[in-house]
């Protein structure tokens, strides 16, 4: 009865983990989706979301395995960025995830730390694989990303490779919160700061960083952030020459 409920409970916690991972896998285009939402608003330039989604799921479930089987071929075709990202990124993810559910997990800080720095690696490796590599004894501009890229890879499968073999702590609790609004403070402050200025896009990037603390006293976090929002008027536009739109569109309309 107890080596079942240890197997059923080791189970789930392989499946939640798995699922974690195949979220980690799609997360650059879960980004970029979030990232075109603001094109809808004039928040940014770029593709609609419509498109996006489209992209990458064609990328996903067509073109990828295409260009695998093109390859193996002979077709020496360039792929796109999206296919890329399928190949060079999601679909190692994706495999670790369903190895992940066959697998006896002893150490699953460094189990899980591991494949997250492999995540890391592996996005290095696709964000430098349209640039130019060595010629000869000439180092070229994605050279030293991708060395240190699978550097990386190496380095971090090890680590996941402890995790299974050596006993260690389990996941510890995890707050979100924190990061989830520091997050979406980057975010705002990047869709924002065209049409809202400088002025109103930097303080309330502050509050919406704040309200990821339970301790956060708003009218103090309010008396940081006017005075954060002073400096930042004075130091992009004056001091480094930045040109910054200060205010909002509307107003300056």
């Amino acid at each position: 009865m107890a080596d079942t409920m240890g197997h059923t409970a080791t189970a789930t916690r392989n499946t939640q983990v798995a699922l974690g991972f195949c979220l980690l896998a799609i997360a650059p285009q879960i980004f970029e989706f979030i990232w075109s939402i603001g094109t809808i608003f004039g928040w940014g330039a770029g593709r609609g979301p419509a498109t996006v989604v489209i992209s990458h799921a064609t990328a996903l479930l067509a073109g990828a395995p295409g260009t695998l089987i093109g390859a193996a071929s002979g077709d020496t075709k360039k792929a796109s960025s999206e296919v890329l990202l399928a190949l060079i990124y999601s679909y190692p993810i994706f495999a670790v995830a369903i190895l992940t559910l066959f697998m006896t997990i002893r150490s699953a800080q460094d189990y899980v730390g591991g494949v997250i720095l492999m995540a890391l690696a592996l996005f290095a490796l696709w964000a430098s694989s349209d640039l130019q590599g060595m010629r000869g004894f000439s180092f070229g501009a994605g050279t030293a990303p991708r060395m240190f890229g699978g550097l990386l890879v190496a380095l971090s499968a090890g680590i996941a490779l402890t995790g299974l073999l050596t006993d260690g702590p389990a996941m510890a609790h995890y707050s979100w919160r924190g990061p989830m609004f520091v997050m979406a403070a980057i975010l705002f402050f990047a869709l924002a700061i065209r049409p809202l200025g400088l002025v109103v896009t930097a303080f309330a990037s502050f509050m919406i960083a704040a309200t990821g603390s339970h301790e956060t006293r708003w009218l103090e976090a309010a008396i940081v952030g006017a005075c954060l929002t002073i400096g930042c008027a004075i130091l992009f536009p004056y001091v480094l020459g930045l040109p910054m739109p200060m205010y909002p569109r509307f107003l300056i309309q």
